[in-house]
């Protein structure tokens, strides 16, 4: 028997993976490029120039499905030291501490890795040139 919306479920998670690229993607462009909002004063460097490359490089890779499950994977990893860096240590529930996003991000990504890219993504496209 089918389950409602079963039909729809590569759908969904390709609609899922672009969305959470995308809004990934830009939390790398604040961090490298000051836009649309500037960084905070005071923010360390490891922060812009190690944390702003793998949001925005990975926000783009997960977004259009490419090396998706590695790039996803580091993404996971990054918000796992996000969360523990920058919020753990002030108090441990997420929604004492801020940190609801990078938790929410780190196990959405963490899915990501373990499903792969999907349908409607550039690794599916290189896949089925293959199988041609």
């Amino acid at each position: 028997m089918k389950t409602f919306m079963s039909d729809f479920n590569s759908h969904c998670y390709a609609g899922m993976r672009f969305v959470v690229g995308f809004l990934f993607l830009w939390h790398g462009v604040q961090k490298l490029f000051g836009y649309p909002l500037p960084m905070p004063p005071g923010v360390p460097a490891y922060i812009t120039y190690v944390a702003g490359p793998i949001e925005l490089m990975g926000g783009v890779l997960v977004m259009f499905g490419l090396f998706t499950r590695y790039a996803a994977f580091l993404a996971s990893g990054l918000m796992a030291s996000a969360y523990w860096i920058a919020h753990g240590t002030n108090a441990l529930l997420p929604l004492l501490n801020n940190g609801e996003l990078a938790a929410l991000y780190c196990f959405v990504f963490l899915f990501i890795s373990t499903q792969g890219s999907g349908i409607f993504s550039v690794d599916a496209l290189i896949n089925r040139k293959k199988d041609i």
